[in-house]
């Protein structure tokens, strides 16, 4: 993988300086902006919309919360498997970062000293957005365009080849999908008990539950036309 970055041909190193180039082009400010916002900015507000979809599931209630919330609690931890699967591809590749192997980039972040492929930041936003595209279809895209401008950033910034970032948000999708099935069959029976105690049962609904040991209900239930159509925001 160093070999195909040292190659001034590769479609790769010239995206790279394309990208990167506009940031040498850009006003200091608009620099620290970008670098903010790949570095904490999107990241944090995915997280943000995923606690909002989770405060809007307690508020609403109903028979389907716990499985609403089991989706939910699947997109951190499917964006905390995806990386700790990037630690041996990171291990086996040992691809530099690109600012060592080229000359001519501007770094915006220093201090980056661990191997290139693939990106953490990539990997951790997409594995979040389609996580949470799968419990909301509509902030879901949003997350995921999110994700994908994250990754943008990165290579703006001069940490990371345009390959590590498509790396990154493939490895991110195929985690939070492939496992989804298995992290549902888990989860949705762990969230019915947190539901049904009395002590944590507000992690599940703020409307408590009915004397027949149901969820709380606001009227019948909708039926959702697909994965991830429930209002999870109502």
């Amino acid at each position: 993988m160093a070999g195909l970055a040292e190659s001034g041909s590769n479609p790769d190193v010239d995206l790279l300086y394309d990208i990167n180039g506009l940031a040498k082009a850009a006003p200091p400010w608009f620099d620290r902006t970008m670098e903010f916002v790949g570095e904490y900015g999107l990241l944090f507000a995915v997280v943000l919309m995923v606690m909002w979809c989770w405060w809007g599931v307690r508020k609403r209630g109903g028979e389907d919360a716990a499985v609403s919330v089991a989706a939910l609690v699947w997109a951190p931890l499917a964006a905390a498997v995806a990386v700790l699967v990037n630690v041996p591809i990171r291990g086996i590749v040992e691809r530099p970062r690109p600012f060592l192997d080229h000359d001519g980039l501007e770094v915006l972040v220093s201090g980056k000293t661990d191997y290139s492929f693939v990106s953490d930041h990539a990997t951790l936003s997409m594995a979040l957005a389609v996580g949470l595209f799968l419990a909301h279809r509509k902030f879901g895209l949003v997350a995921i365009v999110m994700a994908v401008f994250a990754g943008f950033c990165r290579v703006y910034m001069g940490v990371h080849y345009p390959t590590d970032v498509i790396g990154g948000l493939a490895l991110g999708t195929a985690v939070a999908l492939l496992l989804s099935p298995a992290a549902m069959a888990l989860l949705t029976p762990l969230m019915r008990a947190i539901e049904r105690s009395p002590r944590a049962g507000w992690l599940i609904t703020a409307h408590g539950r009915d004397s027949g040991g149901g969820g709380a209900t606001r009227g019948p239930r909708r039926e959702a036309s697909g994965p991830g159509e429930r209002d999870l925001a109502a």
